[in-house]
């Protein structure tokens, strides 16, 4: 997925089954390792912590840290 370098991050609201986009953008950061997710192929979250993952072993990593 190519993104432009002017490109803005949107804010979500994660949800169980989805997202909902508050402000739009055309990715998202990971929180745990910075990189930049297209909304396009974004797959992972926390609802609970309302942050966006890169894949899901990060998601997992997260989850048993926490």
């Amino acid at each position: 997925m190519l993104m432009s370098q002017g490109g803005r991050p949107a804010r979500l609201h994660y949800m169980a089954n989805g997202f909902r986009v508050l402000s739009s953008g055309d990715h998202v950061v990971c929180a745990v390792s910075g990189e930049k997710i297209a909304l396009e192929v974004l797959r992972y979250w926390s609802v609970a912590r309302q942050e966006p993952y890169a894949t899901a072993d990060i998601s997992v990593q997260r989850e048993l840290a926490a």
